[in-house]
């Protein structure tokens, strides 16, 4: 694992074509930056007010993009650094997260949000480490 910072997470805000019958949102393509190769695509719900945190990739480099909902992302370098991102329907941007980064998210929609990660790897559970949500010194109210 690199030794990758908080600053090293890139956002890049995305296009959404408006068309008659409904709109086009543009995810990730082969040479954007952020773009680290192809492993596997997969999406997640969040509910309303729910939060998924701690865990760090040692390996994989994630690209998220929240096509329904909002969600608040929260980075940590140190249990005293935090970065806060937060992407959806208001604001449609793609953050690419690279490995070394601990991070967890919360769901801010009343209803549930969805979440598509475009991973670099295929999923291995031996190359993520995870804590629990009160291992840092974060509030997520």
């Amino acid at each position: 694992m690199g030794t990758m910072s908080i600053e090293d997470i890139l956002v890049t805000p995305l296009r959404r074509i408006e068309t008659i019958g409904g709109d086009v949102l543009h995810a990730l393509k082969e040479g954007d930056e952020g773009f680290a190769g192809f492993g596997e695509a997969y999406f997640s719900w969040i509910e309303g007010g729910a939060v998924k945190a701690w865990k760090r990739h040692t390996r994989m480099t994630m690209n998220l993009v929240v096509p329904i909902g909002e969600v608040r992302f929260v980075f940590c370098q140190s249990n005293e650094q935090y970065r806060i991102e937060e992407i959806g329907v208001n604001n449609y941007a793609r953050l690419t997260i690279p490995p070394g980064i601990w991070h967890g998210f919360k769901g801010l929609s009343k209803t549930n949000s969805l979440i598509m990660d475009v991973a670099n790897i295929r999923h291995d559970p031996n190359e993520v480490e995870r804590l629990q949500k009160f291992d840092f010194d974060y509030s997520w109210d």
